[in-house]
């Protein structure tokens, strides 16, 4: 199985005081914002040469996020590896005895579809698998 790194997502209290860093002091460019209702969360995408930063922020105080945040603070939340099937990628993951926090594949707005790993079965880090949707 080969694995792509998507993705790194920070974790941030506000997406336009983080941009002032990210965006306007290093110079990484901006490519978009959006809103995810389901999540609870602002994202901003600033794309690299390979994969992309992703900044995120809760729209609430009682999101999944928000929580993260206010125990742990701004930074590193999760890293994100592309899988060719992630059906697969998760069987193996429990064939391994890996906590997996969904059970089932979720599918976000551009047809991705994902998975979390529970850090505690991957040492402290947070992991989502994707699996792109298919182009032809």
């Amino acid at each position: 199985m080969t694995f792509r790194l998507n993705h790194l997502a920070i974790v941030v209290e506000d997406i336009p005081q983080a941009l002032a860093f990210w965006r306007d002091a290093l110079g990484l460019p901006l490519g978009k914002t959006e809103r995810v209702a389901e999540e609870e969360v602002e994202i901003a995408f600033l794309p690299l040469a390979s994969g992309e930063i992703e900044l995120i922020a809760p729209t609430n105080t009682t999101s999944g996020v928000a929580k993260y945040l206010a125990k742990r603070g701004a930074g590193l939340h999760h890293l994100c590896l592309e899988v060719p099937d992630l059906e697969a990628a998760m069987q193996r993951l429990r064939d391994h005895g890996v906590e997996l926090i969904n059970e089932t594949p979720r599918l976000n707005a551009e047809g991705v579809r994902y998975c979390f790993v529970h850090p505690k079965s991957a040492f402290g880090v947070l992991v989502e698998l994707y699996e792109l949707p298919r182009s032809g």
